[in-house]
């Protein structure tokens, strides 16, 4: 039976750290990722998990200890946000181009300057073709079952890519709401015991991480790389399918609110998808065909299925919480147009920025771009493509 408990979604990815049980955590905390690091501590300090928690100097170090620990044949997770994930991103690409296959969760934080300790996904996004698998997650829920999903996901024999799991700072790190845990016995039968391949420590069959490749086999290894990402969507979908027969909660590549009829529709992601969804169900009673399209996972981007949801729809506006300075839109506006280029009738698009600094998304201005796509639909007439929402001018 599952334990039903109120909880943070700093607390939630904490617990489900603490019934993965991880052999190795190097972290550094940071907000609002900090209570994560401190609570998961405090289970290492009680005893409560077996874990090695490596306390490093800066983000860059925690995740050089990850990628070591890993490559050494460990089950390793870590956290940060923001600055930190910057901090990290030498070291990124290096998780993903040896193959190791860290979970890491990001509590989403605008960056500086000016300096912002509240969300957007600034980190994240800029940090999307690293090589990662990527989660993202609407409320604290949906971040403790990702959490127990990516283990399983990225240490597949298949896939062997690290993870992170986004999740809105503050927002949702911070925010009490109601979760369904399983328990300890159901959470370790699911993962499974970690399967090390190549271990360092395995003195019998010495191996060299990280080695030198030019011209000669550098492109290759991107290639296998690129192939093992690619492929992980199949894995993503077996594991949720996996993990609803034992929790009943569904997941996908993305949620399909409403979509199958509607003529109009928002593209967003993480905690701001539960304010879209509720301007749905008000404007379905005034006979109003909305729908949302709520991405989950974002790498590997599902373009084809994400083109077969959205291919009917008249007019959507692609929501984005941080910008792509200089861009020709925001990066979930360049992807999902992509997704749909080449249909011989395709949706009008337009694109919106929201919510930088934590700054609140509210119910009207979901009201207000359902009206202005109501309008492109019956116009075909898009006007301003690009814009700030809510900003003072």
């Amino acid at each position: 039976m599952p334990r039903v408990a109120a909880m943070t979604g700093n607390n939630a990815v904490a617990e489900s750290m603490r019934q993965i049980n991880p052999d190795v955590v190097a972290a550094y905390p940071i907000t609002p990722q900090t209570e994560l690091s401190e609570e998961f501590a405090e289970f290492v300090a009680n005893g409560k998990v077996d874990t090695e928690y490596v306390t490093v100097e800066s983000e860059h170090s925690a995740m050089s200890a990850c990628i070591g620990a890993s490559a050494a044949g460990s089950r390793v997770l870590t956290a940060t946000s923001s600055a930190g994930f910057a901090l990290m991103w030498e070291m990124l690409p290096i998780a993903s181009g040896t193959r190791t296959p860290v979970i890491m969760t990001v509590v989403n934080r605008a960056f500086s300057a000016p300096i912002n300790i509240h969300c957007s996904h600034d980190d994240t996004m800029g940090g999307r073709d690293a090589g990662w698998i990527q989660l993202y997650s609407e409320n604290s829920q949906e971040a403790y079952d990702n959490m127990i999903q990516a283990v399983r996901i990225g240490e597949d024999m298949s896939v062997r890519l690290p993870v992170m799991v986004a999740m809105d700072g503050f927002i949702i790190s911070h925010a009490v709401e109601r979760l369904e845990l399983l328990d300890d016995e159901s959470v370790k039968k699911f993962i499974g015991p970690y399967q090390s391949v190549n271990p360092l420590l395995d003195t019998k069959k010495p191996v060299t991480y990280g080695a030198l490749a030019l011209q000669d086999y550098y492109m290759e290894s991107k290639w296998q790389q690129s192939a093992a990402l690619l492929n992980s969507k199949a894995k993503i979908l077996e594991v949720a399918a996996e993990y609803k027969k034992l929790t009943g909660r569904s997941y996908g590549l993305f949620e399909n609110y409403k979509l199958d009829d509607a003529e109009v529709a928002i593209v967003i992601i993480n905690s701001a998808a539960g304010v879209a969804k509720m301007v749905v169900d008000e404007l379905r009673e005034k006979g109003i065909k909305a729908g949302v399209l709520q991405p989950r996972v974002y790498r590997p981007f599902p373009h084809e299925e994400i083109r077969e949801a959205l291919k009917n729809i008249k007019a959507i506006a692609i929501m984005d919480r941080t910008d792509a300075f200089g861009a020709g839109g925001t990066p979930t506006f360049t992807e999902v147009t992509s997704a749909l280029y080449g249909l011989t009738n395709p949706p009008k698009v337009i694109n919106y920025v929201y919510g930088l600094g934590g700054r609140d998304i509210r119910v009207e201005d979901i009201h207000g771009v359902y009206q202005r796509l109501t309008e492109i639909a019956k116009t075909g007439k898009t006007g301003k493509m690009f814009e700030y929402l809510g900003v003072r001018k």
